[in-house]
């Protein structure tokens, strides 16, 4: 928590000026007793007279005024130190989120981090706000009435000294046995949106295996664990009002009777007793507040230790400080990878080497470790032995934002960002022309489809909804050509494409970029076939490298996948 609560720093001041115009008002608050106190005593049983009368009700009202200047203060003050903090924690948590690796995203879940992003940063938001606000002035108002008590009357004083340990007693308890809950309630709300955010993006297949039912009750089960969690929680909460009022109105119930025999017998007048029951019922109202913010506190500091457990995962994949502004090999020297320390190797003991100018394919059956292969290109994994050469040198030494952003990648699923054709062609990239964009559109064959639609500045909508999932791949693919780059990686993209066209944007790509390095990888033969060479891989391991011709006559997966793939099996 001692992470999260370093983003205040920045703003002393407003941290140490709310407090103080909340004492402030306190202290102005606690006088209000006194003056009420001289009405009743002087003013009315001893027959002052209005003036006097109208001169101390003067007096509140302007206690008032300024108590309320003072309150405006201080909730400005805390509500700018409240929002700057969030602010900068969001700020902070999202671009740490953004120097992880795809492991720690797996590891942690998609669902968490959005949690941690918005519900919890709000929560802590609101945690600081009331911290500010009430941190002071609850227990100030709360011991400073006592004290402004025994300066009415020691004796009837005393009740005092037992109803305000008492009261701590009950508010410490309740927060002991309600942080872990709310810890909780937090996790299981985790699982809810894991299952709404599931349930949203793959509504389509739920429906096409006719899951809705299934959906239904699994989503219903955990919003169930969720409400039974946050009824036992809100359960042991709830008693802390009835509890604390309990307390305070047996001790008014005491001051009362007390208050009726001393007034008769002369110990006590009538205006003691008021302000005694004043400063008693100060102090019910500033303990009902100090058990909201206990409440409120509660729940931040679970959700601060929550955003803290996410800001301490340290990246694997570490940024280097050596610039590069130019790719002129690519070099898997004995590579193997695996996802997490305990797991099998994704892939193991891979070497081979890429030259500037060359096409390279990759072919394999699901789960063979092509993507794998490719995705250690960009860092977006790091090997765990031998390594990984760009120029002859370890790729983890480079800058790893300036090493992708010579990389055109093209994921396996295509993904667009609501806005306009051009905006998610220009992604990443600075001073795209127009004349730059169209000539990646050509080579993507995306141009036709792209000009009929309002041309670049035509609109995407969220996920590219308004474009089939062959147009959608082949604006990725324009996507990664806009711009100059001396890497272009195409992870099975044209998986949606029919072969005419595939076959089209293979020979585009092969007379347009001549003098980058191009990664093809594919399930399909005629994808990658006219590559310079091809690499077969098999359980995460390179089972040979060739031409077509070659693996045709000296490799027997890549003739399966072939034969696999054509009908006539006598032909190459």
């Amino acid at each position: 928590m001692k992470k999260v609560l370093s983003n205040l720093k920045d703003y002393k001041k407003e941290c140490i000026l709310s407090p103080l115009f909340k004492m402030a008002e306190a202290s102005i608050e606690l006088f209000v007793p006194l003056v009420v106190k001289q009405i009743i005593d002087v003013g009315i049983n001893e027959n002052a007279g209005k003036t006097y009368i109208f001169k101390m009700g003067g007096m509140l009202a302007l206690l008032a005024v300024i108590g309320l200047i003072f309150a405006v203060c201080a909730q400005y003050f805390a509500a700018k130190a409240a929002v700057c903090f969030s602010k900068k924690v969001r700020q902070g948590l999202y671009e740490h989120i953004q120097d992880f690796s795809y492991n720690e995203i797996n590891d942690i879940g998609t669902s968490t981090l959005v949690t941690r992003l918005t519900n919890d940063v709000s929560q802590a938001q609101n945690g600081v706000n009331m911290f500010l606000r009430l941190l002071l002035r609850s227990p100030f108002v709360v011991f400073g009435a006592m004290i402004m008590a025994f300066t009415v009357n020691v004796r009837a004083a005393l009740i005092f000294v037992v109803v305000i340990p008492m009261l701590f007693i009950v508010v410490f308890f309740i927060m002991y046995k309600t942080l872990g809950l709310y810890t909780l309630v937090q996790k299981k709300l985790d699982k809810v949106l894991l299952s709404v955010r599931e349930n949203v993006m793959g509504v389509r297949t739920i429906r096409a295996f006719n899951r809705e039912e299934v959906e239904k009750d699994t989503f219903t089960e955990r919003n169930d664990d969720l409400y039974d969690t946050q009824m036992k929680v809100g359960s042991l909460s709830s008693y802390m009002n009835p509890l604390t009022y309990v307390i305070i109105n047996m001790g008014i119930i005491y001051i009362i009777y007390q208050g009726g025999v001393r007034v008769n017998i002369g110990e006590l007048t009538q205006g003691e007793v008021v302000a005694l029951i004043n400063y008693m019922s100060q102090i019910l109202i500033e303990v009902v507040k100090l058990a909201n913010l206990i409440i409120t506190c509660t729940k931040a500091m679970a959700c601060m230790n929550r955003i803290e457990e996410i800001l301490d995962v340290k990246p694997t994949v570490e940024n280097g400080d050596k610039d590069i502004e130019d790719i002129r090999d690519i070099e898997f020297e004995n590579v193997s990878l695996k996802y997490n320390e305990t797991g099998e190797p994704a892939i193991s003991n891979i070497s081979f080497k890429v030259n500037t100018g060359e096409t390279i394919g990759i072919i394999g059956g699901t789960g063979s470790g092509k993507s794998s292969v490719i995705n250690m290109v960009g860092r977006f994994y790091d090997a765990c032995e031998g390594c990984v050469k760009i120029n002859g040198l370890d790729v983890k030494e480079y800058n790893k934002y300036k090493l992708r952003s010579l990389i055109g990648m093209v994921p396996q699923k295509a993904v667009l960002f609501k806005g306009t054709v051009a905006d998610n062609l220009c992604l990443g990239k600075k001073n795209i022309s127009d004349e730059n964009m169209m000539r990646a559109l050509d080579i993507a064959m995306a141009k036709d489809f792209v000009m009929a639609k309002e041309g670049l500045y035509g609109e995407v909508e969220q996920g590219g909804k308004n474009f089939s999932g062959g147009q959608r791949q082949r604006l990725t693919i324009a996507r990664a050509l806009t711009g100059d780059p001396k890497v272009v990686i195409l992870d099975d993209s044209s998986s949606a494409l029919d072969y005419a066209t595939d076959a089209k944007l293979r020979k585009a790509i092969h007379d347009n970029l001549k003098d980058i390095i191009v990664f093809i990888v594919s399930q399909r033969v005629a994808s990658v076939r006219s590559a310079d060479r091809i690499i077969v891989m098999d359980d995460g391991e390179i089972k040979d490298v060739g031409s077509h011709d070659y693996l045709m006559d000296n490799c027997e997966e890549y003739r399966e996948i072939y034969y696999s793939q054509n009908e006539d099996k006598g032909g190459k």
